[in-house]
């Protein structure tokens, strides 16, 4: 729908500006009343004339693409045909946008006018603070007439919709794929070679072998020594468990902490992949959410990376003890599993303590978290006033609890992972490496 001309801020401005004028010429001369009503005519004139002048559009396009990452800005395009335009001035644009988009539900920027195209076209850059779909219903364009007091106004429905997906920029990032680089040619596994329960091969002995790999039965039949090669275990099953309560939907960098979570699990999953193990994911909040079967090829990673997308936004408290039962009974093998969560006080936790004692007789837990790096700044503030004094000492209550339950979990063999956001996922991938050498899964 296009509006024929409809007033500009310019003309309400200039109407503002000249009623005090119109009433000092009514109290001062009142035989020239008529003035006021002849000069709103004549501005009202103008603005009609003035929006005639600003052209017709013949022509508009809007391009979204279909796929973007949280946290990761994608550009949104506007052009615009106007025939019979006399000013070059730019063309205002609007969208109206899902909250995953934008906070505020709107995007407002200008297209100026481009003459190698002959059109107006103007971008704008956009970050998606949450996953999942973002619809984008409508656009209205509006551009004004030579003088900027007239205007005409276009609105259009859109049936556009944008899928956000999880952040995989550390996967792309050149460290790891220099570091897959590495383990696909051979450097991890001379590494890990030798230090695993499967056996590989016989090799001839030599100075500087442990000695403890000496194979006598094969030595004494082949009259040399002969030492035992045995190689890492693969196949091993890893499970990637979230936590979607309120306490992983507080922002933490400018993102949920659930979406961070989700970024170092992919990571991680990835390395874990190229290493010929399995990975599974499994989200809960109220009741469990997501449960992926076990992938165990590289190739099938967009299938984590798409059930990864579904995880929703709960602002409410997790249910450990149903979510936590529910992935017991589904595993029947010794697992690795990673659960990413977050907690607000001790009370709450003693459950979580609980459900994750239940697992770590016969499975291997990693309990990862983030670092809560706002009470880590008010705790070690200096206390200018009472109140400030009081935050202070408030903080440092809530890091010692949060510390206590921390040592609570590894007092029961569990392994912790506390880092900032930004270093959470290669926290992880170390920490698997260093569990896979160890053999500690199988």
């Amino acid at each position: 729908m296009t509006l024929p001309v409809v007033p500009t801020a310019r003309a309400a401005w200039l109407a503002a500006l000249a009623a005090p004028l119109a009433i000092v010429i009514a109290a001062a001369a009142p035989q020239a009343w008529v003035v006021a009503p002849a000069a709103g005519v004549a501005l009202l004139v103008v603005i009609v004339l003035d929006g005639l002048l600003a052209g017709r559009m013949t022509d508009w396009r809007v391009h979204l693409p279909a796929d973007a990452e949280v946290g990761e800005p994608l550009t949104v395009l506007a052009l615009a045909e106007i025939a019979g335009r006399a000013a070059r001035t730019p063309v205002d644009v609007a969208l109206a946008v899902d909250p995953r988009l934008d906070p505020a539900g709107g995007v407002r920027f200008a297209a100026p006018f481009a003459p190698q195209a002959g059109a107006w076209q103007g971008t704008a850059e956009v970050t998606p603070g949450r996953r999942g779909t973002a619809p984008v219903d409508r656009v209205w364009l509006r551009w004004a007439g030579p003088l900027g007091l007239g205007a005409r106004q276009a609105s259009h429905a859109l049936d556009e919709n944008v899928r956000i997906w999880p952040d995989l920029a550390p996967v792309r990032s050149p460290e790891l794929q220099a570091f897959l680089r590495d383990a696909q040619f051979g450097l991890i596994a001379r590494r890990i070679r030798g230090e695993g329960t499967q056996f590989e091969a016989l090799s001839e002995y030599e100075p500087g072998m442990d000695r403890r790999r000496i194979d006598w039965k094969a030595s004494a039949r082949h009259t040399r020594l002969y030492a035992r090669e045995n190689e890492s275990e693969r196949n091993n099953q890893i499970v990637f468990a979230f936590d979607c309560g309120q306490a992983m939907c507080e922002p933490v960098g400018g993102l949920p902490r659930i979406d961070r979570a989700v970024t170092a699990a992919l990571t991680a999953s990835y390395v874990a992949l190229k290493g010929g193990d399995r990975v599974a994911l499994f989200g809960f909040a109220q009741r469990p959410e997501l449960s992926t079967p076990f992938v165990g090829n590289s190739r099938n990673f967009h299938r984590l990376q798409r059930a990864a997308a579904g995880l929703d936004y709960h602002a409410q408290e997790p249910n450990f003890t149903l979510a936590l039962a529910t992935l017991a009974t589904r595993l029947q093998r010794r697992s690795m599993i990673v659960l990413f969560s977050d907690f607000t006080d001790p009370t709450g936790a003693e459950l979580m303590i609980e459900s994750i004692g239940r697992l770590v007789d016969r499975h291997l837990v990693l309990f990862v978290t983030i670092e809560d790096e706002d009470l880590a700044g008010l705790s070690d503030a200096e206390p200018e006033s009472l109140d400030s004094l009081a935050t202070a000492v408030a903080a440092e209550t809530l890091l010692r609890q949060r510390a206590l339950v921390l040592e609570r979990l590894r007092q029961m063999g569990v392994d912790i992972i506390e880092a900032p956001w930004d270093r959470i996922g290669y926290r992880l991938i170390d920490r698997y490496l260093e569990i896979k050498r160890a053999e500690a899964i199988g």
